[in-house]
């Protein structure tokens, strides 16, 4: 698993203020290319979840072992982030 490439994924979602669009897209496609890792398809779940798409955030929360956050994208967004921080 690339540390660097779930930075640069995670950095995508932030710098497009988690909001669907080109960052959010490329986030996206690195989870995409990475499926099956728990903490790409979290990530994964997180795009979906600013996309809308509550069904396929579903999918992927649970390919990852994860429940939803309650509280906003960027919240979940920092746990996340800290996960990666302890691989």
């Amino acid at each position: 698993m690339s540390k660097a490439q779930l930075h640069i994924a995670l950095d995508a979602i932030k710098a497009g203020d988690f909001r669907m669009g080109e960052e959010v897209e490329r986030a996206h496609q690195i989870c995409q290319m990475h499926e099956g890792t728990p903490l790409y398809d979290w990530i994964h779940a997180l795009v979906h979840r600013i996309e809308g798409d509550d069904a396929n955030a579903g999918y992927w929360y649970r390919r990852a072992g994860k429940a939803r956050h309650g509280g906003s994208a960027a919240e979940e967004w920092q746990i996340i982030r800290a996960a990666v921080e302890e691989t």
